[in-house]
């Protein structure tokens, strides 16, 4: 496990709440988006060091004002004063801190959330440290020039969301179904009709369908050329319905951003199931637990596609990821308009021919533009 420079004594956190007001709202089988969120982790160290991490909050609507007071109230007063020799040390004292406190409140998944936020930000913290780009501190491969997929089309327009992407430079998209079959079908005649040659395109259902709805729809899509099928079934489904259905299924089954446990994760990437392992680094895990489910699926012979869905830091975070551990990954960029994917990384990596490439600066290479930002701060706590 990487160390830091020296051992860091954690003086403050500052927690921020921002969203973002959008003109269309994005829409998944289970819920819509009406504007975009993020929760932001600033640590300090006693000598003015800084890091900074991200935590999941797209779901429900009033989730980000709730994990940011989970950060300040359940995490924060555990590292506050506290030494630590090391990112993977600090993940540890803070998981067996909260873990009573998540059966009690009944709240594993946001509590973990709020842990996985604040171990970016010490990922980050050592990486600027060391003056070495994160990515360097996690692993070898070194994969600096990644391939990147556009993500989240729904709805209508999905040709025309479509040609906007390849036109900042994608050549890979994924579409959402889930939304009934006669819908779904119309979608994906439409995506699969606006691709050019050379393009590829994966479908995520968001866990909308019941074991014979996914076995019917199999039927229908499961000759199309599709990269994957994600999350057809519900997370928590029997295993023996993954099963069946992976049977059933020509297409790698995707999934993982609602897995939350390293003896599941396991299970996922020695198991028949999963073709495609996806881990989201702000929703479970951070960067100390979702490396070692990458590192796990590649050394099993799976695809690491690390989950992402919300702002610059987050997305910051999976790249150095990818980059670290390697393999035939893609990068998942949200395609819809969010002023907090830019403006939480700057600068903004390049994207070109379908590839994002990361500089070599220290950390996660970006900084938030926090005056730019300004408008959509609806929360700033400070622990100190």
């Amino acid at each position: 496990m990487a160390a830091l420079a020296d051992p860091v004594t954690i003086a403050k956190v500052e927690i921020r709440v921002l969203r973002a007001p959008i003109a269309v709202p994005v829409r998944t089988s289970f819920g819509t988006m009406h504007d975009r969120p993020a929760v932001i982790v600033r640590l300090e160290d006693a000598q003015g060091n800084h890091g900074w991490g991200e935590v999941w909050c797209n779901f429900p609507s009033c989730g980000a004002e709730h994990r940011a007071r989970l950060v300040e109230t359940a995490v924060a007063p555990h590292i506050l004063g506290k030494t630590f020799a090391s990112p993977t040390e600090a993940f540890d004292e803070m998981t067996r801190r909260v873990e009573v406190l998540a059966l009690q409140a009944d709240e594993p998944g946001p509590l973990a959330q709020a842990v996985a936020g604040v171990d970016i930000a010490l990922w980050d913290m050592a990486a600027r440290k060391a003056g070495r780009p994160l990515h360097a501190l996690l692993g070898t491969a070194g994969m600096t020039v990644m391939p990147a997929y556009a993500s989240g089309i729904n709805h209508p327009g999905v040709a025309e969301t479509i040609a906007r992407s390849r036109n900042e430079g994608y050549r890979t998209f994924k579409i959402k179904i889930g939304f009934g079959e006669a819908r779904d079908m119309e979608n994906l005649g439409s995506a699969l009709g606006a691709l050019e040659p050379g393009e590829t395109l994966a479908v995520d259902s968001n866990q909308a369908w019941s074991l014979p709805q996914a076995l019917e729809m199999v039927k229908r899509i499961g000759d199309l050329p599709l990269l994957w099928l994600e999350e057809p079934l519900r997370c928590d489904s029997p295993a023996q319905a993954w099963l069946q259905l992976a049977a059933a299924c020509p297409l790698p089954l995707a999934g993982g951003e609602n897995i939350r446990s390293t003896t599941a994760f396991a299970a996922a990437a020695s198991g028949p199931v999963f073709g495609v392992i996806q881990p989201d680094v702000c929703k479970w895990g951070g960067l100390t637990r979702c490396r070692e489910v990458a590192e796990a699926a590649l050394a099993a012979g799976k695809r690491y596609c690390p989950h992402y869905l919300g702002g610059g830091i987050g997305l910051m975070a999976s790249a150095h990821l990818l980059a670290a551990v390697g393999g035939d990954g893609m990068l998942e960029v949200d395609c819809n308009a969010n002023p907090l994917r830019e403006m939480l990384a700057t600068p903004y990596p390049l994207l070109r021919d379908g590839k994002i490439t990361l500089s070599d600066a220290p950390g996660l290479g970006v900084e938030p533009d926090l005056e730019t930002l300004k408008p959509f701060q609806v929360a700033h706590l400070v622990c100190a």
